[in-house]
Formats: C-alpha cells, sequence, structure tokens
C-alpha cells in the first residue's frame, strides 16, 4: 500500500478542510517553526490508533481539536482521513479486494469517537490489524518524531524490543497468545465449576437414590390396584353385556307389533295421495286460466297506452318543427358575418407581408459589421491578458525575494538568540560528583544481597506449598466422603423409621391418645429374634407383636366401658420372668429333637416375661415344611411346629401364614434400624477426626500462604528499593557523562551557529538585490497594463453597441413574422368556421324534411279495431277461469274426508313408538356401560383374557371392591412419595455422565490449548531468532554507510529470547566507547536511523513518516543520509519534515505548511520535477 493523501478537518491548527496529497516517494514538508508541520505527523499518528494525548503533545484528547484562534472560534469535532493505494491488494483480511482503501477517525468535542475503513464504521482493533506486522501503527518503528531518534537509541532493552518484534510481525502472534491464555483461564474456571457440580450432583444422587426405593414400593402397590380395578370393570362389563342383550329381544318383539300397525296407515296414505294428484291438477287448471286472464287484461291495457303515445307524439313533432326553422336562420346570419371578417384579414396579409421583407434586408447589413467588432475586441483582451501574466510573474518574484530575504532575517535571529542561549547553558552547567555514586553503587550491592536471600526463601516456600495443597484436599476429600455416608443412612433411617412409625397410626391413634397409652412402647421394641425366625415369631404372636407395654395390667379395667375401636392387645411390662420350667404343656414331654421358639427370642431386659413365655410355651421350630408336617402327627396335644416361613403344623390341621398387616416385617426392620444407628454412629466419628485432619491441613496450608505472601512482600519492597537505587545509580553516571557530552555539543553547536550567521547573511544582500530589480519591473508592466486597459474597455464599447443595434432589428424581424403568421391564422379559421356552418345548415334541412313527412304518417284510426278485440277475449277468459275453481273445490272435500281416516290410523302407533323407544334406551344404556367399561380397560391396556380366569375365582362385586380398598389403604400408608425420584436419578445420573464427558473434555481442551501456546511459542522464537539475526546483518551494512567506517550490532540481554530485551552497541569509527550513551547528538542520530532503516530493509512498511530527523547532522552526514534515503525509497514512500536544504533538495515534491492567518495552518504543494521543467521551457 502507498499513501497518496490526507485529509484533514478541524485537527489541531488545521481547521478547514485540508487535503495533502503524496504523489511521489519523497515527499517533504516544509515551513518556518510553529506553523503547523508536526501536526501532520500527529495527525497520522492519531488515525492509526494513538490514545495517548500525552504522545499527541497535548494534556487530553480534546486538545486535538481546534480549540479556537484570535479571529476563529473553536470547532466541535476533528477528522482525519488517510487514503492508500491497494491495487496491489496487500491489505490485510477483507480490504484487499478494494483498489483504495481509507482508514478514517472522528473525535466529538463530547468525547464520541469513531474509526472508518472506507466509511464502514469498524473497531479501533480492525484498524490496528490492517497494519499488523507491517511497521505501521501509533507507535511502530514507521514513525519518528521529534526526539523519537534520541529515545529509540537510548530506550530500554524491553523497549527497544517492541521494534524487533514489529519488523518480525510476531504482532499477529503475541496477539493470539494472548487470547489463547484468556481462553485457558476461562478453560480453568469452567473446569473448577464441573468439579464443584460434580460434588453437589453426588449428594444428590445419594437422597435420589433412597426416595426412587419408596417410589419403587408405590409403584408395586399401584399396579395391584391397578389389576384389581381391572377386574372390577371386566366384571361390571360382562353384566352390561347380559342386560343389552336382554333388552334386545325386547326391542325386536315390539318392533314387529308396530311395523303391523304402520302397514294400515300406508294404505290410507295410498288412497290420499291418489286424491292430491287429482286436487294438484285441478288446482294447475286454475292458475291455467288465471294466467290467460291476466295476459287478456295485459293486452287491454297496452293497446289503451299506444292510443295516449301517439297523441303525445303528434304535439312533439309540431314544436321540433318549429325549433329547426328558427336554428336554420340563426346559421344563415352567421355565414354573413363570417365573409366580412374574411375580407378584413386578407387585407392585413398583404400589410405584413410587406413590412417582413423590409427588416430582412436590415437584419443581413447588421449581420456583417457584427464579426468585425469581435475581433477587434479579443485582440485587445489577448494583449491585456499578456501584460496581466507578465506582472503577476514579476509579483511573484518579488514576494519569492521578500520572503527570502525575511527568512535569511529570522534566522540571523534564531541564530544570535540560539548562541546567546548555549552560551548561557554552558555556563550553567553543573559539577560531577563522583563521591555520591561511589555511596550509591555500595547501597546498591547490599540491597542486591538482601533480595537473592529473600528469593530463596520464598522459592523454599513456593516447593512446600504443593505437598500442603495436596494434604488441605485429601482431607477435604475424606470429610466430603464421611459426610456423604452418613446422608445415605440417615435417609435410610428415615425411611425405615417412617415405616415403624405408621405402626401408631390409624383408629386406633385417637383412642390410644386418650387415655394416655400413646407414648408407651410396643412388645416388638422389645424383642430380639434370632435371624430368619421373624416370620415364625410374628405368625405366633400376630396382634400380639404390637402390644403395648403398660406398668399395671389392672388398668384395663378402666377401657372396658369404652373399648378400643381396633383389636388391640395389651401387656404387662414388669410382669414375673419366666422360671425354669419346662417350655411346653405341663406334665407332657416334648418330643424328642425338637427346640422350643422361645429360645430363639431374646427379651432386650433380661428373662422372658411370664405371659410371653406362655405365649411361646408348646411352640417348637421345623426347619423344613415337610419335616414339620411329617411330625406333626406325633406332636401332644396343643403343640405346634413352625416353620421359617410362619407356617404352623398342629396334630390336626397346617395354618398357613401369609403377610397381611402393618406387622409384617417389623422385627426385621428394628434389627436393621439399630445396625445403621451404629452405622452412622461410626461415621459421625470419622467426620469429626477428618475435620480435624482438614482444619490442620488448613492451617498449615494458610500458614505457609501467610509467610509467602510477606516474603513477596518483603521481595517486592526490595525490588522497589533496588530499582530506585539502581535508577539513582544510573541517574548519576548519566549526569556526569550527559554534562561532557553536552559542554562538548555546544562548542560544535557554536561553531555551525558562526557558519551559519555568514551564510545567511550573504543570502539577505542577495535577496535584497533581486528585489529591487523586480519591483522595478513590476511598475513598468503596471503603466503598460493600465493603458491596454482602457483600449480594451472603448473595443468592448464599440462591440456592445453593434450587439445592441443587431438585437433591435432581429426583434423587429420577429414581430413582423409573427404579424404574418397571425393573419395566416385568422384567415384559416374564418374560412374552416364558413365551411361548418355550411354543414350544419344542409343538415337542418333534412331534418326538417323527416320531421314533417313523420308528422303526415300518424293516424289511430287500426288502434281502435285492435282493442274492441281485445275485450272480446278477456270475456271468454273469465268464464273459463270460474269453471277450474268449482272443480277444484269438489276435490279438496273429499281430500279432507280421506285425510282424517289416516289421522287416526297414526294415533294408534304412537304408543308402540314409545315402548320401542324406551326398550331401546334400556338396551342402549346397557350397551354404554358395557363400552364405559371396555373403554375403561382398554384406555389402560387391560388384557381380558388374561384377567378372565381371574376373574372367575372371584365373581363379586364386594369381593373386588374390598380388595381395591385394601390396596387403597395401603398405598396411603406410603405417605407422600416422591414419583419423579426415579425420573430425577435417571436425569442426575444423566447429567453425572455429561459432566464427567464435559469434565474429560475440558482437560483435552486445556491440552490443546497449552499445545498451541507451545506452538506459538515456538514460531515467535524462530521468527524472531531469524529476525534479530538479519537486523543485525542489516545494521552491519547500513553503519559503515552513515558513518564512513564503524561497527554496530544488537545484542540479548537475557538467553531466553521471547523475554529478552534488546541493546544497542555501537562504535563509530576511531571509538571505542563502552556504553551508547557516550556518542554525540549526531552520532546516536545516525545509530538510530541505520537501526530504524535495518528494520525496514527486513520489513519495509508502506511508508515512513520522518519528523526533523536530520537536524544534529551536518552536511556531509546529511548527504549519507539523503542517499541512503533515496535507495530505499524504490520500495518505501518516505514522508519527511525538515529544514535542511539538502534534505529537501531530495524530495520529488515539497509540501508548504503556513501559518498567515494566526493559529490556522494552510497547505501549498509544489512538485519539483514540474517546476524543473516549466523552468527550462522558459
Amino acid at each position: 500500500m502507498r499513501l497518496t493523501q490526507i485529509k484533514l478537518a478541524g485537527f489541531k491548527t488545521f481547521v478547514d478542510p485540508t487535503t495533502i496529497h503524496f504523489p511521489g516517494q519523497r515527499v517533504a514538508v516544509v515551513g518556518p517553526n510553529g506553523c503547523g508541520k508536526s501536526n501532520v505527523i500527529d495527525a497520522m499518528r492519531w488515525v492509526l490508533g494513538e490514545s495517548s494525548a500525552r504522545q499527541l503533545r497535548g494534556e487530553s484528547m480534546q486538545d486535538v481539536i481546534f480549540n479556537g484562534s484570535g479571529t476563529r472560534k473553536p470547532v466541535s469535532r476533528a477528522s482525519v482521513e488517510l487514503v492508500f493505494d491497494n491495487s496491489l491488494g496487500k491489505a490485510a483480511g477483507q480490504w484487499s479486494q478494494y483498489a483504495e482503501v481509507a482508514v478514517k477517525r472522528v473525535l466529538h468535542r463530547d468525547g464520541e469517537s469513531a474509526y472508518y475503513i472506507n466509511n464502514l464504521q469498524v473497531r479501533k482493533k480492525d484498524i490496528t490489524d490492517i497494519f499488523l506486522g507491517t511497521g505501521l501503527g501509533a507507535r511502530a518503528y514507521a514513525i519518528i518524531e521529534q526526539g523519537m531518534i534520541s529515545r529509540i537509541i537510548e530506550a530500554r532493552p524491553e523497549e527497544l524490543r517492541v521494534f524487533l518484534e514489529e519488523a518480525a510481525g510476531i504482532s499477529k502472534y503475541k496477539e493470539r497468545r494472548r487470547e489463547t491464555e484468556l481462553r485457558i483461564r476461562d478453560t480453568r474456571e469452567n473446569l473448577l465449576r464441573v468439579d464443584d457440580i460434580r460434588q453437589e450432583l453426588a449428594g444428590q444422587l445419594q437422597k435420589l437414590e433412597a426416595q426412587a426405593e419408596v417410589a419403587r414400593q408405590f409403584l408395586d402397590l399401584k399396579k395391584q390396584l391397578e389389576q384389581a380395578q381391572n377386574l372390577f370393570r371386566l366384571f361390571k362389563k360382562r353384566e352390561a353385556q347380559a342386560l343389552s342383550e336382554r333388552w334386545q329381544r325386547e326391542v325386536q318383539r315390539l318392533t314387529n307389533e308396530l311395523e303391523a300397525a304402520t302397514a294400515s296407515l300406508r294404505q290410507s296414505e295410498n288412497q290420499l295421495e291418489q286424491v292430491r294428484e287429482g286436487h294438484y291438477a285441478a288446482s294447475d287448471a286454475l292458475h291455467a286460466a288465471q294466467g290467460d286472464l291476466y295476459g287478456a287484461n295485459a293486452e287491454v291495457a297496452r293497446i289503451e297506452q299506444n292510443l295516449q303515445h301517439q297523441r303525445d307524439n303528434r304535439q312533439r313533432l309540431a314544436s321540433r318543427v318549429a325549433g329547426a326553422r328558427e336554428q336554420e336562420s340563426r346559421i344563415v346570419k352567421q355565414h354573413q358575418e363570417a365573409k366580412a371578417n374574411l375580407e378584413h384579414w386578407r387585407e392585413e396579409l398583404a400589410v405584413a407581408e410587406l413590412r417582413r421583407e423590409e427588416t430582412r434586408e436590415r437584419l443581413e447589413q447588421d449581420s456583417d459589421q457584427l464579426p468585425l467588432a469581435e475581433q477587434h475586441f479579443r485582440d485587445s483582451q489577448r494583449i491585456y491578458a499578456d501584460l496581466q501574466r507578465d506582472l503577476n510573474e514579476a509579483r511573484q518574484t518579488a514576494q519569492l525575494e521578500e520572503t527570502h530575504r525575511s527568512h535569511a532575517q529570522k534566522m540571523v535571529q534564531s541564530l544570535q538568540a540560539r548562541r546567546a542561549r548555549l552560551e548561557q547553558e554552558r555556563g550553567a552547567l553543573p559539577p560531577f560528583d563522583a563521591e555520591a555514586l561511589a555511596i550509591k553503587e555500595e547501597e546498591l550491592a547490599e540491597l542486591s544481597e538482601q533480595l537473592e536471600s529473600a528469593r530463596y526463601t520464598q522459592e523454599t516456600l513456593q516447593e512446600q506449598l504443593p505437598d500442603a495443597e495436596t494434604a488441605r484436599r485429601e482431607a477435604g476429600q475424606a470429610v466430603q466422603g464421611a459426610r456423604e455416608r452418613i446422608t445415605k443412612l440417615e435417609a435410610q433411617l428415615a425411611a425405615l423409621r417412617q415405616m415403624q412409625n405408621r405402626l401408631d397410626h390409624g383408629k386406633l391413634q385417637g383412642w390410644l391418645a386418650q387415655h394416655g397409652l400413646d407414648g408407651l412402647p410396643r412388645l416388638w421394641q422389645s424383642l430380639a429374634v434370632a435371624d430368619g425366625w421373624d416370620d415364625a415369631l410374628e405368625s405366633v404372636l400376630r396382634e400380639r407383636l404390637n402390644a403395648v407395654l403398660v406398668d399395671d395390667l389392672a388398668q384395663a379395667g378402666d377401657w372396658l366401658d369404652e373399648p378400643p375401636p381396633a383389636p388391640l392387645a395389651v401387656a404387662a411390662w414388669h410382669s414375673s420372668p419366666a422360671s425354669g420350667r419346662e417350655v411346653g404343656r405341663e406334665g407332657n414331654s416334648p418330643p424328642p429333637g425338637l427346640t422350643p421358639l422361645a429360645q430363639y427370642v431374646t427379651w432386650r431386659d433380661g428373662v422372658l416375661p411370664s405371659w410371653l413365655a406362655d405365649s411361646l410355651a408348646n411352640v417348637y421350630v421345623a426347619q423344613e415344611p415337610r419335616a414339620a408336617l411329617a411330625a406333626s402327627g406325633d406332636l401332644p396335644s396343643g403343640a405346634w411346629l413352625v416353620t421359617r416361613a410362619g407356617h404352623l403344623f398342629g396334630r390336626g390341621g397346617v395354618s398357613f401364614y401369609a403377610p397381611q398387616s402393618e406387622l409384617h416385617g417389623v422385627l426385621g426392620r428394628q434389627r436393621e434400624i439399630e445396625q445403621l444407628d451404629g452405622d452412622l454412629h461410626n461415621c459421625l466419628d470419622q467426620v469429626a477426626q477428618a475435620k480435624t485432619r482438614a482444619e490442620q491441613a488448613e492451617a498449615a496450608l494458610a500458614n505457609i500462604q501467610r509467610e509467602l505472601a510477606d516474603w513477596r512482600a518483603t521481595i517486592s519492597d526490595l525490588q522497589q528499593r533496588h530499582h530506585r537505587q539502581q535508577l539513582d545509580v544510573q541517574r548519576l553516571a548519566q549526569i556526569g557523562q550527559q554534562v561532557a557530552q553536552r559542554a562538548a555539543k555546544i562548542d560544535e553547536e557554536l561553531r555551525e551557529v558562526a557558519e551559519q550567521w555568514e551564510i545567511e547573511s550573504e543570502n539577505i544582500a542577495e535577496a535584497g538585490n533581486t528585489l529591487e530589480q523586480a519591483q522595478y519591473q513590476i511598475e513598468s508592466l503596471e503603466e503598460q497594463l493600465e493603458a491596454q486597459r482602457e483600449a480594451r474597455a472603448e473595443a468592448e464599447n464599440r462591440l456592445n453597441l453593434q450587439r445592441e443595434a443587431l438585437r433591435g432589428t432581429e426583434r423587429a424581424a420577429q414581430e413582423a413574422d409573427f404579424a404574418e403568421r397571425g393573419c395566416r391564422g385568422k384567415i384559416g379559421e374564418l374560412e374552416h368556421f364558413i365551411q361548418t356552418l355550411d354543414d350544419q345548415l344542409e343538415n337542418v334541412h333534412a331534418q326538417l324534411e323527416e320531421l314533417l313527412e313523420e308528422q303526415q304518417s300518424a293516424d289511430d284510426q287500426s288502434l281502435q279495431m285492435e282493442l274492441q278485440e281485445a275485450l272480446t277475449a278477456q270475456q271468454d277468459k273469465e268464464k273459463a277461469l270460474a269453471a277450474a275453481r268449482n272443480n277444484l273445490e269438489a276435490l279438496t272435500t273429499q281430500l279432507r274426508d280421506i285425510e282424517g281416516l289416516r289421522m287416526v290410523h297414526e294415533q294408534k302407533l304412537n304408543p308402540l313408538r314409545d315402548q320401542v323407544g324406551e326398550a331401546r334406551l334400556k338396551e342402549q344404556e346397557a350397551r354404554l356401560a358395557q363400552e364405559q367399561f371396555g373403554a375403561m380397560l382398554a384406555e389402560v391396556g387391560a388384557d381380558e383374557e388374561a384377567l378372565a380366569p381371574l376373574l372367575e375365582r372371584s365373581a363379586k362385586a364386594s369381593t373386588l371392591m374390598a380388595e381395591t380398598t385394601r390396596l387403597d389403604n395401603e398405598i396411603a400408608a406410603l405417605g407422600a412419595v416422591n414419583l419423579a425420584a426415579l425420573e430425577e436419578l435417571e436425569v442426575a445420573r444423566e447429567r453425572q455422565s455429561y459432566l464427567e464427558a464435559q469434565a474429560a473434555d475440558l482437560n483435552e481442551a486445556m491440552e490443546t490449548l497449552e499445545s498451541a501456546i507451545r506452538r506459538i511459542d515456538r514460531e515467535t522464537r524462530e521468527r524472531l531468532q531469524a529476525t534479530f539475526d538479519l537486523v543485525n546483518k542489516n545494521i552491519g551494512e547500513l553503519f559503515p554507510t552513515l558513518f564512513g567506517g564503524g561497527h554496530a550490532q544488537l545484542v540479548m540481554t537475557g538467553e531466553e529470547i521471547l523475554d529478552a530485551g534488546v541493546q544497542m552497541i555501537a562504535q563509530p569509527p576511531g571509538k571505542k566507547n563502552s556504553s551508547i550513551h557516550l556518542l554525540s547528538g549526531g552520532e546516536k542520530a545516525l545509530t538510530a536511523l541505520s537501526l530504524t532503516f535495518s528494520l525496514f530493509m527486513l520489513n519495509p512498511a508502506p511508508f515512513c513518516l520522518l519528523d526533523e530527523v536530520d537536524a544534529p547532522l551536518d552536511d556531509s552526514n546529511t548527504e549519507r543520509f539523503c542517499e541512503l534515503v533515496k535507495k530505499m525509497s524504490e520500495n518505501t514512500q518516505f514522508i519527511y519534515i525538515s529544514h535542511n536544504k539538502i534534505t529537501m533538495e531530495m524530495a520529488e515534491q515539497l509540501v508548504g505548511v503556513t501559518m498567515q492567518e494566526q493559529g490556522c495552518s494552510r497547505v501549498v504543494t509544489v512538485d519539483i520535477e514540474e517546476a524543473i521543467r516549466l523552468k527550462d521551457a522558459a
């Protein structure tokens, strides 16, 4: 891309819209001090994204907006636009397709700022991306402002490194690395959030599993309830089906009777239909007779109307004949007047033709005189323009020489002030304090030792930190695991206790509370049964297993008047224990090999109470049901064998046990509750121990972190002190160097001032002589110009008079032509009007003849005869109508008699229809009930074939209803059930799997991003190293070219190229300086230029901006600088500001910036090559 123009409006001193063109590769911006030249450089930096007002020589960003002058008001906005030629398509991104790219920035005084590319509003980042890696930017090496040369060469290593990175084009790599680091940080945060959610979800899963178990029990009972309900529905469906079939048979019988009665009705209806058809025919005949009568009446009325119309027509014809005669007389009169006007206008036409011939002759004479007057005026005008051009050239020459003399005089004044300032500055240079420098260096060494010791301690603590964090994390995980186990145990205990507590509810709850028994223990709470014999004990004790234990059984007498509403057992809590007597019937020994059930039962407070031992007497255990059945015949009277399943075998029969009450499983649940209580206490102890370990690990970690933070603060304080001390040492050393360098620089500048003084004095004298010659030439040309101005005015006056005469003759000729055309138009109109009147008169004559003929043909005798015939036909039609009306009345009487007979038959059908309808309603009611219960079965998807065998065993509706009620009660006993627990558990497990996968994806993303960071670092390192080597090679070639010898190179300040700074080492010819700060101002400028141009050779920017970089150079160095710029301008466009004549001579175009109006800059452009061609042509 090449910069073609810059547009400024309201930016600093460029208040008016200004366009500066840059057509060549070397463009110099020149002008006196303070005219606004550097504002051009500031404008380019500003539009490229500079956001620091200090870098733009202002206090705030609002300072770039024109703030007014003595004659101008402030403006509200500033805008700068750079226009680039992109015909080669080198612009970045989507803008490469445009042949021209315009970058614009607008700032309003209210602070609103906007960027545009090709008039499309974009972000600041888009502007930066276009020039990323090209050397262009707000602070890139392609824009070098005043004082920046010294700042480049004296920059810190990390600041100088920025220029090397821009040349290497790794700005985009740094941006990609920064974005990747942000993604890594976001990924870590997401991973932490996912881990937290996973831990929280694990606790939720334990709770949901307990709730899901209760939900499964509910669903099982619900399934049994649905089966019972389906059996009931099937029973009702079959019952409704039988009822429907009985009513169908009744409907068939009643329908047969109804059909017989209907046949008699149909016979009467057939007779009625025959008579009705004859009635319809008589009615049609009556209507036809009425129609004929109406037609005869209409014919009579029509003839009478025609007679009246003929009388009216005779009157109308007489009136039209009178009107036609009146119109004939009016047309004849108009025809005579039109012929008289035609003769008048023919006479006017002859006069107009004569006048037109006369004006044409005068017009030809005046037209011949006008070209002579015009030629005389053009000759006078050409002579006057030549004199005016010569006078302007002479004035420009005088003004230019006056400018040269004024500039030389200002330079002399500036040199005088500069010499006085230099002499004053030399006398004010401070002495160098070497002793203070030595003290500062000793203090710096001491701080370095302290800082190294603190860093070693910090590294030791940093190594201990991961172990402490691991210990804290493991302790926290142990606490979390114990808490999860506690949560699971508590959920199981809550479910079991809830089932146990339901035993106290029901019909007995109010009665127990009323008598103060609701808080007493139950028998099953004091029993312990051997594992596997719970059902056996339940089968033997039945409801007594849930007996209420009281202190004194005598109080049961108080309940006899108000017994409990449901079965209830009460037992004494402290009855006498069973003695060592045999368990069995007194006086009878148990069969050998049998074990009493009481040996499997344990009383929690000691020996079994006597009443419980009596309840278990004569009950023995059997391991196998078949063995019990075989041994039951040998049992003594009253003895029983019980199996693990609870089945009882006696001498006279077998009692099969099945769980039917809420007491089932109460002993097993109680045993499980006790075991879970023990496990819960153990887990609580484990949580307490884990918490102690976690607190200890947390305290250890906090102690390490606190010490680490303290040492970091100490290191930070030492680093700041060390940095300040280092700056003080450098400042003192630099002061000494700067004093010596400045003294030498002042001497050199004083010599330059003396030489320049002589040159400017000669320029003043030379400009004065040239100015006198130009003023003499101006006076002579002004006299000649005044004489020629009078001659030109006289020729112009004669030309105007001749033109006015010609215009008068042309107007007279036009008027004559208009008069002639007017007369001819009037004659044509009158001739046409006469022809029209002739045609109208002929039409009136023809119309009058037609009216007279029509008047003679009007006669009404034939109409009178037609009227008499119509009246005769009307009387005949009236007689026919009377005969048809008599026939219709006779048929109507016969029809009425038959209709009465039909109604008698129809009334007999109504009772039969009601009976059929009622029977059908009954049948439909039964069928609807059948369909309703069938739909219920179909809705729940019941299999009727599978239900039919079950229905045969319980074919009573009451039995089915009782089963449904029992299942409803069991479902109600479960209490509140979270039916969504199963689904929630499945969803939670799916979410857990999803989170596991997400965590794996995040870990994989972390690895990918870290790999990208390593790849970016590797590519950056390679590009930076290659660029460093090439720049060093270019510096090795350019530095000797600019200095005429010597050596310079770049060195890294560290081993890692990604973090190391860059330092410049330069040794001009004959010098072996140890620091670049020892170079003179001119040497520093050349060194900085060699570095900048080395970067350009590696990565040429589209253009380079130089602001008075040649100021510290002498003529010989300036010439070498110019030769180098000319060579590099083949690839890079150079736009520079300079006061040096040698540098100005190098330019292809000069852009002059002036400030004729105080505070407002204007631009004057001069093409050097075009100026040379004009001079050679002159």
